[in-house]
């Protein structure tokens, strides 16, 4: 058997088949560790002696190499594809959406664990469900699922929920096309699930894609969301389809559901990285907070967060690696504001949005640092300073939330 990726995801399924077999061929496009084959250095051709190939999320489904694996006539698949046939499927709970995903399967575990329920937040979100160090005999195992992750599996758990569908990863994709394709084939795969969507205008066209029992879920309308310290309209819907697969999963309703939720509301803790708070500063008359949005990989939150400050002057700080994706809606909505936003770019990313920008000032900054001095200089009246790229982190950082890290140290620092 073979494990095409050494990354987060290859190790873990590597532990748990170290159990099974010792019989592996291990394969990285850029291996660090001992026994690991290079891709172009004889890994391909070692893999392709292989009946199965286990593929991290990280290496694209079409990608040239994995192809021809198949055409040599070897099984390429997942490790949460093959844990899915094996798991006892009604337990499980998907979360997957351009969007709201990683606060939406933390509200999933949350309001769980409101209503007595053991759960787990497992996947994008925390740690590979299959990983031989996590428990996975009992209680609910709620997972949040990528793009990446989507496209490969095909057997579906007993409930899929849906927050939201923009543009993303069209590097990976190859197109905006194939991306919600991929994006939504777990709903399509096959067994037995429900897949309740967001009741919003991009996830109701879209619905001739989907799978399964659909159920459309309109947003809450009682300011749970505030209370649970999330702000923006979007997190309305996620905090309604949050709500509604507790519901079905647990024969509970709605309300009775809600009602134990808001009684422990203030023991919620917003995810890191999605319009979280992380500085104040005081200047004549008024104040500059430093609102970190990190999460925001793509140009659908950035809009989304635009919006909960739209009452106010913003500083936005955007950019970082470029993947390709649409930025047009994200200029315009910049442009169209009625207060005062002024753009600070980082990154070959946000180097693409500033040139698409007629109408909106913008500065531009080689550091993060330097970037939340541009922007604080920005609002000597008091504002927002958003970080909220639209772009992922790899063209300087590790991942996310070093990036976010970096963020609030700089805004910490002007105190």
């Amino acid at each position: 058997m073979g494990v095409f990726g050494y990354g987060v995801e290859g190790r873990a399924t590597v532990r748990r088949l170290s159990s099974l077999t010792d019989d592996l061929v291990l394969v990285d496009d850029h291996p660090v560790d001992e026994g690991v084959l290079p891709t172009g250095g004889g890994g391909f051709e070692a893999l392709a002696t292989c009946e199965v190939v286990l593929k991290s999320p990280g290496i694209p489904r079409r990608r040239e190499d994995v192809l021809a694996l198949e055409d040599r006539g070897v099984t390429v698949t997942s490790a949460l594809n093959l844990w899915l046939h094996d798991i006892d499927r009604s337990r499980v709970i998907a979360v997957t959406g351009t969007k709201g995903k990683s606060t939406t399967t933390s509200l999933v575990a949350f309001f769980l664990r409101c209503v007595g329920a053991e759960a787990h937040e497992l996947g994008n979100i925390g740690t590979p469900p299959y990983d031989p160090d996590v428990d996975v005999t009992s209680g609910w195992l709620v997972l949040e699922i990528s793009s990446f992750q989507s496209v490969d599996v095909t057997v579906a758990p007993a409930f899929v929920v849906v927050t939201s569908l923009g543009a993303d990863h069209l590097d990976w994709h190859g197109s905006l096309e194939r991306y919600h394709e991929d994006k939504l084939a777990i709903t399509r795969a096959s067994g037995e699930h429900q897949t309740l969507v967001a009741d919003t205008p991009e996830l109701a066209h879209a619905l001739s894609r989907m799978g399964g029992r659909l159920s459309l879920v309109p947003a809450d309308t009682t300011g749970l969301a505030r209370r649970l310290g999330l702000l923006g309209a979007h997190n309305d819907h996620n905090v309604a389809v949050a709500l509604e697969v507790v519901a079905r999963a647990t024969g509970r309703d709605v309300a009775g559901v809600r009602d134990a939720v808001d009684s422990r509301a203030g023991d919620f803790e917003p995810l890191r990285g999605r319009l979280t708070l992380v500085a104040t500063h005081r200047v004549d008359g008024g104040a500059v907070r430093f609102v970190d949005d990190g999460l925001a990989t793509g140009p659908l939150p950035t809009l989304a967060a635009l919006e909960v400050f739209k009452d106010e002057e913003v500083a936005l700080i955007a950019g970082g690696y470029d993947r390709g994706v649409d930025y047009e809606e994200l200029v315009e909505a910049l442009e169209s504001r009625e207060h005062v936003t002024t753009l600070v770019v980082i990154g070959p990313a946000g180097e693409r949005i500033a040139s698409l920008c007629r109408r909106v000032p913008t500065r531009h900054a080689a550091t993060m640092s330097a970037a939340v001095r541009t922007a604080n200089d920005c609002l000597p009246r008091g504002g927002v300073v958003l970080f909220s790229p639209a772009a992922p982190s790899f063209d300087a950082y590790k991942n996310w939330a070093e990036r976010s890290d970096d963020f609030t140290s700089a805004a910490r620092s002007l105190s």
